[in-house]
């Protein structure tokens, strides 16, 4: 199966479906990531911003693509692909923009399944990457047949009112322990207990989705669109 996950950010998919990225990689999955921010901008003063040549922001985003890279190869995936678009001023593109560029996306890697962020987050990022996402794949003819969104932490579960209503798990007490040396990987994003993105809530959570659906550690996605034929 060719698999495609379109993230704001990286790490976005590492929070989300870390241990269901290692599942498809371990199933032989064909798995691609694209990134369509940097990660990285709105973190700068605004005078840094006046120039994108900036050597200390380039290196910052450098570092945070080597970080993702790091990532994808403990989870096996060896397609990854980084846009530009700017760190939390997706709203500042036009749409139609970025729906070109996820377009693009889906002609090279012709995915069956996309996984992408969620609709509801309080990240503006993630809000437009996930309706990019679904303007892309209109149910035209095309070789996509499932969309999921997954949740982002501190993200997901810090907009109100909470939205996220997943409806499809996924058993990861395996592939666990991975996800969360993958998610170390990023060592300006990885925070201390009680943050969302610490390995302690990332285990509490994975628990918490473990017990709505059965298992002892799961991730949970939002169906967004199925079809068959």
């Amino acid at each position: 199966m060719n698999i495609l996950i379109i993230a704001a950010h990286p790490d976005d998919e590492i929070l989300g479906m870390g241990g269901t990225i290692l599942k498809h990689t371990s199933h032989k999955d064909n798995v691609t990531i694209v990134y369509m921010a940097t990660g990285v901008t709105a973190r700068k003063a605004s005078e840094d911003l006046k120039s994108r040549e900036d050597k200390n922001l380039q290196n910052e985003i450098l570092e945070l693509r080597n970080d993702a890279l790091k990532a994808a190869k403990l989870l096996n995936v060896k397609n990854v692909k980084f846009y530009d678009f700017p760190d939390n001023q997706m709203d500042s593109i036009t749409l139609l923009k970025v729906v070109k560029a996820i377009e693009k996306e889906i002609k090279s890697v012709k995915p069956e399944r996309i996984y992408t962020n969620h609709y509801g987050d309080l990240n503006v990022d993630h809000k437009i990457v996930s309706n990019a996402t679904i303007t892309a794949c209109r149910p035209l003819k095309g070789p996509v047949k499932e969309i999921l969104s997954f949740e982002v932490l501190s993200s997901t579960e810090w907009s109100y009112p909470y939205s996220f209503k997943p409806n499809y798990f996924v058993n990861i007490k395996k592939e666990l322990p991975k996800k969360i040396d993958a998610m170390k990987m990023f060592k300006s994003e990885i925070r201390e207990f009680p943050h969302p993105r610490s390995p302690e809530n990332m285990n509490y959570v994975a628990g918490r989705w473990g017990s709505v659906s059965g298992f002892e550690a799961a991730e949970a996605f939002e169906i967004i669109r199925k079809i068959e034929e």
